[in-house]
């Protein structure tokens, strides 16, 4: 199994692939049921995620993005099935909005230990069609768990959430995360991406699990998260192009 990915158990079933050696510094989860698998997300695309998580599990597979970043569908070539929200098929299955001259420069854009099989010139996008569209309320049934399908615009438009009510875990992609969120992209909307932070805040996680960076968020983070865009949007500064916003453990950028 490749040493590039970082495996942690959030419980007996849920487990944390992260690529921690490069500057995105991604997270893919893995949530088990009695009866089958979801991998949220495939990351970065740079070593055999479908190894790694052939290793950790049995049950058939089925993964289900939060976006279709280009950071998100790297490894989705190692799985059959795979579903996205419908405002994003046509990335997949016609052209990527990113050239892929850029997404390169993104790839490289920090010194990076990539394994020795991996040679960045001859990385590729994804092309191919979702098995399934994911909808706004969707229910994803494992056996003895339930995912509920949160579509949550702003970063992109057909960015979800995925929120397990009985462990209170919100898988919140790049929606939520230490860091710096991006609203600034032609693909972007500032003001949904407020209303998406307001609707997950509402749900009251316990534990907040994100596409990037530390998973040790603090427990109100998306309350402040929620505070900042309310800030911006009594300043008027919520449009694109307004600017980079520093709220100390993340940043805004419009």
């Amino acid at each position: 199994m490749s040493d590039w990915f970082t495996i942690e158990p959030i419980d007996d079933d849920t487990f944390v692939i992260g690529e921690p050696k490069h500057w995105e510094e991604t997270h893919c989860y893995l949530v088990c049921g009695r009866e089958r698998a979801v991998l949220i997300d495939t990351g970065l695309g740079v070593a055999d995620i479908g190894e790694t998580v052939a290793n950790l599990t049995e049950l058939p597979v089925f993964v289900v993005l939060t976006h279709a970043h280009w950071d998100h569908i790297g490894g989705l070539h190692r799985f059959q099935k795979f579903a996205v929200h419908g405002k994003e098929v046509a990335w997949l299955s016609e052209e990527f909005p990113i050239p892929l001259a850029a997404i390169k420069r993104q790839l490289t854009a920090r010194p990076c230990n990539f394994p020795s099989q991996f040679d960045p010139e001859k990385y590729s996008l994804f092309h191919g069609n979702p098995e399934k569209l994911l909808c706004d309320g969707d229910r994803l049934e494992l056996g003895g768990r339930s995912l509920l399908v949160l579509h949550t615009p702003g970063h992109s438009p057909g960015h979800c959430c995925f929120y397990e009510e009985a462990r209170k875990y919100l898988f919140s992609g790049d929606l939520i995360y230490g860091g710096c969120l991006d609203a600034f992209y032609p693909t972007t909307d500032p003001l949904q991406y407020y209303y998406s932070v307001r609707r997950i805040r509402s749900l009251c996680a316990e534990r907040i699990l994100p596409g990037h960076h530390t998973l040790d968020l603090p427990h109100n983070f998306c309350e402040r998260v929620e505070e900042g865009f309310s800030e911006l949007s009594r300043q008027g500064r919520l449009y694109r192009g307004s600017g980079l916003y520093d709220f100390g453990d993340f940043q805004i950028r419009l």
